[in-house]
């Protein structure tokens, strides 16, 4: 086919799209739907990172049309707005240093959010058990210095103790070390205080 040839079919072809009897090349109403939830889904990854599932159910709430949420889902995952795995290391790594947050809260919180199991293991592999020793111990240390002078009685000093594994029993450490680590933080400070 010559170029002349080729040049006419598409002027043709052009023309008839724009008086509307060609085949359609966009589908407006289809992209009229996606745009609304579009913003929607930007406006609440614009505040934070959220997991596939997590943004989806915000969506869905919003009540907008389920085939609607998945197409832009699917659109913002292709691009790489959307990654859970990126999401859970993050929400990891971020929870653990700046809320003092446990390996068995972060769990449940990831889990809340949709992330599959494989994921979560894979997000929660970068602490070890001496990071979360050492997390409970920096937040042992910190509420035990609030204690302004030393027990007067058993009774006192179980009452401050409880105060201290509270902190740590709220951020899903475990008992047994909760335990063992306010007793550390209680006695340092109580050896402070009477110096």
């Amino acid at each position: 086919m010559r170029q002349a040839d080729k040049l006419e079919q598409l002027r043709t072809a052009l023309e008839e799209y724009a008086a509307g009897h060609g085949p359609s090349l966009f589908d407006y109403e289809a992209e009229e739907a996606k745009a609304a939830v579009r913003k929607r889904a930007l406006g609440l990854l614009d505040q934070r990172a959220r997991s596939r599932h997590e943004l989806t159910q915000r969506l869905l709430q919003a009540e907008f049309p389920a085939d609607v949420v998945d197409s832009v889902v699917d659109d913002l995952a292709e691009v790489g707005l959307i990654n859970d795995q990126l999401f859970a290391f993050e929400w990891v790594r971020q929870r653990h240093a700046r809320r003092g947050k446990s390996t068995r809260v972060l769990e449940q919180e990831l889990s809340d959010k949709g992330v599959d199991p494989a994921t979560r293991t894979e997000a929660l592999a970068q602490i070890d058990s001496e990071d979360e020793a050492a997390m409970a111990r920096t937040l042992a240390a910190k509420k035990a210095r609030s204690v302004k002078h030393a027990p007067a009685d058993r009774a006192e000093r179980d009452k401050t103790l409880r105060r201290i594994v509270g902190v740590l029993a709220r951020r899903g450490f475990p008992q047994g070390m909760s335990l063992n680590i306010a007793r550390e933080a209680l006695e340092h400070r109580i050896a402070e205080l009477e110096d």
